[in-house]
């Protein structure tokens, strides 16, 4: 569909009145991101910039929309998962502030990568990706576009990893901001956001109460130290899987028990997987599972459950509320999926808090003016945000919070600079 020359394919328009309202709720939560909005639209730092967003279409992505906008830039935003939009959003975005939005909840995985490709048509100059979807599918599918590409941001832990797999076989030819790796981004978003939406994802699906159930957290990064977290404090006694020894001895010392998912899947009453690796919880885990397991993903994409082994041991596979589906296995079990093993925070609940994603956001928003301004100046790399801005946006945000902190003394910073000066 169009809208006053808007391309678009959203579920409809009549939800934008509803999107907009929700929209502007988050963006009493985003001051740090409204700030860099209001000198977007002074300075116009983007003006013209072709950029495509690959996102979950949620309030807190329309908010950095609109600051890519106030900038000068000619955005497409595509949705990320299949399950994460919000439609009223996605019409908002469409109808009131003049995106061109393709984002459908519920999309196929068809739809998903015919959006992918509908991006790609924008010609982008800069990508916003969540996942490296749409940099993947340039590099093999339009590599004759690569020529136009100042560079990428990338949102996720999952998304990095397959940037450093690209950079390893020579094939990362532009350079790549790695956003989950700014400290006002992975510190917070994936601790506290995930740590806090997860759960809330977990809840809405089941309405379960989770204190005394056994809840097991498949990875200890920064989210599955927020799960875990998060987890504990409302009463559940929780079990960490990790592979890393370090963050193993990290979760002990954090007092977790810890051990191998092949143990943890005869225990548990609720699974949590946030590695974004593939098949942690495998045919083999789901056969040894208790009747009544709930089973959820809250990393990037869905195969961090291996779905198919379960179907192949279930007879039947029933919907019982929304977002919640009961495999029946052969032996006559019922292992309880949520949100279609995809983002379960996103699936059944609305992501993370508003206030946390202001600072990854404006991250986001800050590496895009960060590549315009060094357009041809950077290696074909994964690159941080250098850390003055990581460390702004955190003065922006104690602001916001009305909290000041002490400044390094002269006889401080002398001291920190100079060898000369000991005990």
């Amino acid at each position: 569909m169009e809208n006053n020359e808007i391309k678009c394919e959203v579920k409809d328009l009549g939800l934008a009145d509803e999107g907009r309202r929700r929209i502007e709720w988050a963006e009493r939560e985003m001051p740090v991101l409204r700030m860099i909005r209001e000198r977007f639209g002074s300075e116009k730092p983007l003006d013209g910039l072709r950029l495509v967003a690959c996102a979950h279409v949620t309030t807190e992505t329309a908010n950095l929309a609109r600051a890519l906008n106030a900038a000068g830039a000619d955005a497409v935003l595509i949705a990320s998962n299949p399950l994460s939009t919000q439609d009223d959003v996605a019409a908002a975005l469409v109808k009131h502030y003049g995106v061109s939005v393709y984002a459908l909840k519920g999309e196929s995985t068809d739809t998903y990568n015919k959006h992918v490709r509908i991006a790609l048509d924008h010609k982008p100059q800069v990508i916003i990706d969540d996942g490296s979807d749409v940099v993947a599918t340039l590099l093999s599918e339009r590599p004759d576009q690569i020529s136009d590409l100042i560079g990428t941001t990338e949102e996720t832990t999952t998304g990095i990893t397959r940037l450093r797999a690209m950079h390893r076989d020579g094939k990362l030819s532009f350079p790549a901001i790695a956003v989950n790796d700014a400290q006002t981004k992975h510190l917070f978003d994936n601790r506290y956001g995930t740590g806090q939406s997860t759960l809330d994802g977990v809840i809405r699906a089941t309405n379960i109460l989770l204190a005394g159930k056994t809840l097991v957290v498949v990875g200890y990064g920064w989210c599955g130290k927020g799960v875990a977290m998060r987890a504990r404090g409302m009463g559940a006694n929780v079990i960490v899987i990790e592979i890393n020894p370090i963050k193993a001895i990290e979760a002990i010392m954090d007092g977790f028990r810890v051990m191998p998912i092949a143990e943890a899947a005869k225990l548990g009453d609720i699974f949590i997987t946030v590695t974004g690796s593939r098949h942690v919880i495998d045919g083999s885990h789901f056969a040894v599972m208790r009747d009544g397991a709930i089973v959820c993903n809250s990393g990037h994409f869905d195969l961090e459950l291996n779905l198919v082994a379960l179907r192949d041991m279930s007879t039947e596979v029933n919907h019982v509320r929304p977002f919640v589906e009961e495999y029946r296995t052969k032996d006559g079990r019922g292992i309880i999926v949520l949100g279609e093993g995809r983002l379960i925070n996103l699936a059944a609940a609305e992501g993370h808090p508003a206030s946390v994603m202001d600072m990854s956001f404006a991250n986001q928003a800050l590496s895009v003016e960060y590549l315009v301004k060094n357009k041809g100046k950077l290696e074909a790399k994964i690159h941080l945000l250098p850390e003055e801005v990581d460390m702004e946006i955190a003065r922006i945000k104690l602001t916001a919070m009305n909290v000041s902190i002490d400044d390094a003394t002269p006889e401080q910073i002398e001291y920190s600079n100079s060898w000369q000066v000991g005990t």
